[in-house]
């Protein structure tokens, strides 16, 4: 690698900032304007300098990509299931970056309708989401939103399913959610606020009339809730859903009285969860009421919503999380986890011979997939283990047989399952915590300290990293790696307990489990800190710039994605997408206590003067979730403080948001660049 290549150094205009009397300088705030014409040079100059200094590294990432994308079937298909006397499918085309959606009536051999080309949508441009796709209830319509930024802003149409056309209502800058009414004219969506992005407004639309006409049905004044509108499984009802991190709150109304006017199923108090199902003539209820921590399943009448009618179906348990629920005629289902792994239990409504799902693995992920229908036997469902490709499965329920819709396939040949080894360990935390770590390697694996290891977590708003089968993964893989999941605490891996005890005063839990993980890899001999590598993005991003600040030393490089770091300043600014939503998980910097802690871990505030690893950083221009300044601010306030010559790269990609680029091969690209990184680190050239 060059010693020549200078990196850009971003100019310094000192900001001084005060809050409880504590003074932060942030010599990078003027990198925090899109429309700057030096901000964009800037992160132009930044790009250009990792072109430049990866550009030995340009043909083998490209080598890289064929080989991930070889694995993958292009001429790919979902299961179809049946919805409303259709057959829905998603399928894509060889050499097509984007889903096609269509159906076909009654019989899969029937003649397929196209609804959506996504490909033909996105031509001409950079970036293409489709959302809020709802098929109107006499199929005839469909309502479907469209994003090309990526910023999630999307415009809302409707086309004409029997003409192919589109018709004249167009909503625009709303969130993309929207469903129907029973009368096929009525339409419900939801808006965000133009500055924030906070999904506030519920809206109702009658076909053939203009966005200005629009009745607002529903706004949210609390600025620390979003909204969304939503249709029951039993098609009867609409509800309209106000959730925050701690507190959610229901209004319903039936779907076929759209002029008339929703009713709160259970009005809000602060810190009660709830999310409801109906079936029959009640309403099922997962809740966390009366101390239920890891969530009980209630039933009420929908006569009477209030939390006082409600009864008890299956009680709180201290070791179970109950995730969610489908409901059949014949049996209710439950999705749970226990010990860290995901449990699927069949529960016949004749309260005789409840059973669970037989999983063999160590370690493995398993969910209910679609599940439309209350009037069948068979429950479908989705299996995967670190070793095992993705299957759907539709099992019935009574006869408690199985039949594989689709094993996710793996092309080119090579690979077989039996290569490689997957294993659960425990790692004792430096409070005593017992913390779960996957893994999957190839076969034959020394435990002698010289194997490359990439360590990845998230960590935060109760989300469990769960182990998952990846195709491109099998080429860090088949090259020595040995790819680790921390299930470290801030994530509800192993029940709600771990999610409270990392967020808000006990944040740092979530960083020093990562931190005791590493070491525990490098003394078991997995690998050592001349090889060992972390990656985690957004809420895993700040999960990064903690542990390099805190042991920079444990690590050789590091991969940061769209990082969230720069966490008081973002938490102090109200106009920031995301910022008053985020008080329960993050705390209110308004307080002295949570300004304090934040301050404490903050990672720009926190950068000093050391040696730090290997650094590979990306954002994009257009994201709404992490602003792209946060990690361009970041990388700037390194370049200057840190004392090493590793390197230190951002990346920004000047046409996408929070997701990164929006086609399937566009993605796969993205991670090439990654796994470039951490194979040039590694001396890796083929």
């Amino acid at each position: 690698m060059s010693k020549k290549i200078q990196p850009p150094i971003a100019k310094i205009v000192p900001k001084v900032m005060e809050k409880f009397g504590d003074l932060r300088t942030d010599n990078y705030y003027w990198l925090n304007d899109r429309e700057n014409p030096e901000v964009i040079d800037y992160l132009k100059k930044e790009n250009a300098y990792y072109k430049k200094m990866t550009a030995h590294t340009a043909a083998f990432q490209k080598e890289l990509f064929e080989e991930m994308k070889s694995r993958i079937k292009e001429d790919d298909e979902s299961v179809p299931y049946l919805y409303n006397g259709y057959y829905y499918i998603t399928r894509f085309e060889t050499g097509k970056n984007y889903p096609i959606y269509s159906r076909k009536k009654e019989s899969l051999s029937a003649k397929e309708e196209i609804l959506f080309d996504c490909n033909k949508l996105a031509k001409g441009q950079s970036y293409f989401q489709l959302g809020g796709l709802s098929i109107s209830p006499d199929n005839t319509l469909a309502v479907f939103s469209t994003d090309v930024i990526g910023r999630r802003i999307y415009t809302i149409q409707v086309k004409d399913l029997e003409t192919g056309k589109i018709l004249s209502d167009t909503i625009e800058k709303v969130s993309g959610n929207a469903v129907w009414a029973n009368d096929n004219k009525t339409i419900f969506y939801s808006s965000q606020d133009e500055v924030t992005l906070r999904s506030d407004k519920i809206f109702k639309h009658k076909l053939g009339t203009s966005q200005s006409e629009d009745v607002l049905v529903y706004f949210e004044k609390d600025e620390t809730f979003n909204v969304e509108v939503a249709k029951s499984k039993s098609r009867k009802y609409l509800a309209i859903e106000s959730g925050s991190t701690l507190t959610t709150e229901y209004q319903i109304l039936e779907a076929d009285n759209p002029d008339g006017k929703f009713r709160i199923f259970q009005k809000r108090i602060r810190g009660l969860e709830y999310s409801i199902n109906h079936y029959g003539d009640s309403f099922y209820i997962m809740t966390n009421a009366d101390k239920a921590t890891n969530f009980k399943l209630m039933k009420t009448l929908e006569t009477a919503t209030a939390k006082e009618n409600w009864t008890e179906v299956v009680p709180h348990r201290e070791d179970v999380l109950l995730e969610d629920i489908e409901i059949f005629k014949d049996f209710l289902v439950l999705d749970e986890r226990s010990n860290g792994l995901n449990k699927i239990r069949i529960m016949p409504w004749s309260g005789e011979g409840e059973y669970y799902l037989p999983f063999e693995s160590e370690t493995y992920t398993a969910y209910t997939s679609t599940n439309v229908d209350f009037n069948t036997d068979i429950l479908r469902y989705s299996y995967q283990s670190m070793t095992t490709p993705s299957s759907v499965i539709d099992f019935n329920m009574k006869t408690k047989t199985k039949e594989i819709k689709k094993e996710q396939q793996v092309l080119g040949g090579k690979f077989d399952k039996n290569n490689y080894v997957e294993e659960r360990v425990w790692a004792t935390a430096k409070d005593g915590t017992q913390v779960p770590i996957s893994m999957v390697y190839r076969k034959g694996l020394k435990k002698d300290g010289s194997n490359p290891l990439l360590l990845y977590a998230y960590g935060s708003y109760g989300h469990s990293m769960d182990a998952t089968f990846s195709t491109t993964r099998l080429t860090l893989l088949d090259r020595g790696f040995v790819f680790a999941i921390a299930h470290i605490r801030g994530g509800e891996d192993l029940g709600r307990k771990w999610y409270e005890d990392g967020k808000l005063l006990k944040k740092k839990n979530t960083f020093t489990d990562f931190i005791d993980c590493s070491q525990f890899v490098i003394e078991q001999k997995y690998t050592s800190a001349e090889h060992l590598y972390a990656e985690g993005g957004s809420a895993g991003g700040l999960l990064m710039g903690a542990i390099v600040n805190l042991a920079p030393e444990l690590y050789h490089g590091i991969i940061a994605q769209v990082p969230f770091v720069d966490v008081i300043t973002t938490m102090l600014d109200e106009s920031i997408p995301l910022t008053t939503g985020e008080y329960d998980e993050w705390g209110n910097p308004n307080v002295k206590k949570y300004y304090n802690y934040m301050a404490s871990y903050s990672p720009y505030d926190n950068v000093q003067q050391q040696r730090y690893p290997n650094m590979y950083v990306s954002t994009g221009l257009h994201d709404s979730q992490v602003q792209y300044w946060e990690p361009a601010k970041w990388v700037a306030k390194l370049r200057s403080l840190k004392a090493d010559d590793t390197v230190l790269y951002l990346d920004t990609n000047m046409v996408a948001g929070h997701g990164g680029a929006s086609g399937r091969f566009e993605a796969i690209k993205e991670l090439a660049k990654e796994y470039s990184f951490l194979l040039d680190l590694e001396k890796i050239e083929k």
